[in-house]
């Protein structure tokens, strides 16, 4: 079934009325008389809609999931092509909230000027991937933030810093049940630094409040770290009845 992203209020609507966006991608998909098009707002709101007569008819009640947990990735930029990826990846794990960070080893660097144009275009991505993934929730997606900055938000989630190795950090996997199991509230986030890690101050700075994990003995990419920590995230979380 094709889905298409609306506004909140064209949920509760019976003929829902569509963006530039949606328009134009019904355009792309031309659909049949009668055929079935899920509608969903990006906030854990959807609704099963038809085609009749050039436009969308609602074929059956609103439904709305409310998410149990939020969980928030802190996350160094990496260049181009791999963090779209990352935000595709993350979208369809489940992620609530992206903050792309900016760190002193941090190759991509985004000036202050045009950080929130990035964000809007990173938006388009994580909108593209819950449509395409059947995902009803879109993640906010953040401005950069200068490393510093960030910490300053990380600093109201119970915070995990990813793929330390040096000392040996205990794994994820059991951290995180216990975390879960001893009834977390609010927030949790995932802190994963560049390419080049982070410096020794920053690291110390993360440390005070985060706790250290380690996601196995490879390795992984920036990317990868945080697809990887979402993952066990979900897994974990499905099996405690938080997500």
């Amino acid at each position: 079934m094709h889905r298409l992203l609306v506004d909140t209020k064209e949920i509760f609507s019976p003929s829902p009325r569509l963006s530039a966006d949606a328009a134009a991608h019904l355009k792309v998909i031309r659909p049949k008389e009668n055929e079935t098009i899920g509608i969903f707002d990006g906030r854990g709101r959807e609704r099963v809609c038809v085609w009749k007569n050039g436009a969308l008819a609602a074929a059956g009640d609103a439904v709305s999931v409310e998410k149990r947990r939020n969980v928030v990735l802190f996350a160094c930029l990496v260049k181009s092509a791999r963090w779209d990826w990352l935000v595709e990846k993350a979208t369809e794990v489940g992620v609530d909230r992206i903050v792309p960070v900016i760190s002193a080893r941090t190759v991509v660097r985004i000036d202050r000027s045009e950080r929130s144009a990035k964000s809007a275009r990173w938006r388009k991505v994580a909108e593209e991937s819950a449509r395409q993934s059947g995902g009803v929730f879109v993640p906010e997606i953040s401005p950069a933030l200068d490393f510093r900055e960030a910490v300053e938000e990380a600093r109201r989630t119970e915070c995990f810093a990813l793929a330390l190795t040096d000392p040996p950090s205990p794994p994820l996997l059991g951290v995180l049940e216990e975390s879960l199991g001893n009834g977390v509230s609010g927030s949790v986030g995932f802190f994963t630094g560049p390419e080049g890690d982070f410096t020794p101050e920053e690291l110390s700075s993360l440390l005070e409040f985060a706790k250290p994990v380690s996601l196995g003995p490879s390795v992984l990419r920036a990317e990868t770290a945080s697809i990887f920590a979402l993952s066990v995230m979900s897994a974990v979380a499905i099996r405690a009845g938080f997500w």
